[in-house]
């Protein structure tokens, strides 16, 4: 647990998603497929995408989302952009590979002469940056920080492809992903309200395991091949096996490491892979559903994004004194991410 001598405590939380909602009729009409398959398969009414469907322009860069998402974080906590001693951003769908995005949410923002730093990760990043931004704010180096997530997952979509033919292996990533942005600003100063990190869980279990995900990033095609290969590679069904058993192990290391029993939980914020997946991990790990904060039936799955805004959904609900963990499973090469939290 937490050094009781130096907390730290976040501050404020901002999100953004880029551009209106696409609901599952619209989803279906443009890609030609069921719409029932939608709803029964994954279970999520809608997402935001920073690119038009119809046209197929982008309308916002991952930069720009993830500025408009720090902006309101550092305006919900009460400091300036000034105030901002580092940064620690994660993502799997950067602008660019160089330069690092984090760096040109820098330049939106107006920061500058302060450390950067960008993770390439995918549903566990959120935990990652919260987990070395406290560690900064812990070494007593830093005072305040910015912690950014968020992914543009349409980037490495192809509208063009013929969906009737597509097989459903693959059509669920078209159906099962969105965009969007968080960002929380962390500080380890005294009497500041907010939710005190109590711990944080960040563990590599992918040893000799075969990746779940595999997102490609292609300059020119391989050595010998004439196209490139399929960006996105899913294996679904071994996601489904496993993050439910990952989740309940989650649950498990974080009520051992800060001595709380299961009945002094108050929220639970569990992975949030599709709507229907996140009910059955609930149902797995056998936790009451009301203790549950979902948003992916409202936003897709937006990666990076995802605690920040189940987060943002805890604050409206959760009061002083309350207790919650927040559990991230990145099914890429099976990574556990996990905070518990208590409000202040």
């Amino acid at each position: 647990m937490t050094d009781a001598k130096c907390t730290v405590t976040i501050a404020g939380l901002g999100t953004f998603l880029p551009g209106k909602p696409v609901e599952n009729k619209q989803l279906a009409e443009i890609f030609n497929i069921n719409k029932d398959w939608i709803e029964v398969f994954i279970g999520s009414k809608r997402r935001y995408f920073a690119v038009d469907l119809v046209t197929q322009e982008t309308t916002h860069t991952l930069a720009e989302i993830c500025a408009h998402a720090a902006k309101e974080a550092i305006q919900n906590s009460g400091y300036s952009i000034q105030d901002i001693e580092f940064i620690v951003m994660a993502t799997g769908t950067p602008d660019f590979l160089m330069p690092a995005t984090v760096n040109l949410v820098a330049e939106k923002l107006g920061i500058n002469l302060v450390p950067t730093y960008q993770l390439q990760s995918g549903c566990s990043g959120a935990v990652q940056c919260l987990d070395v931004a406290q560690q900064f704010l812990l070494s007593g180096s830093y005072k305040v920080g910015l912690v950014i997530g968020g992914d543009i997952c349409s980037r490495f979509a192809d509208f063009n492809r013929d969906f009737n033919n597509m097989p459903s292996g693959e059509l669920v990533n078209y159906v099962l992903f969105g965009d969007g942005a968080g960002a929380a600003v962390l500080t380890s100063e005294e009497n500041k309200t907010g939710f005190t990190i109590e711990y944080v869980l960040n563990q590599l279990t992918g040893l000799d395991k075969e990746p779940g995900q595999i997102l490609n990033w292609f300059a020119v095609p391989p050595a010998g091949d004439t196209k490139l290969p399929q960006a996105v590679k899913e294996d679904y069904k071994a996601i489904e096996k496993a993050v439910p058993v990952l989740a309940k192990e989650i649950l498990e290391s974080l009520m051992d490491a800060v001595e709380w029993e299961l009945h002094d939980i108050d929220f639970i914020l569990p992975p949030q892979l599709s709507g229907n997946m996140s009910k059955r991990i609930v149902e797995f790990m056998d936790i009451p559903v009301e203790k549950a904060v979902h948003c992916v039936t409202e936003t897709g799955n937006v990666a990076n994004a995802l605690p920040f805004i189940q987060l943002q959904n805890l604050e409206s609900i959760m009061h002083q004194g309350q207790r919650a963990f927040c559990i991230t499973v990145e099914s890429s090469k099976w990574i556990k991410g996990g905070l518990a939290l208590s409000r202040v």
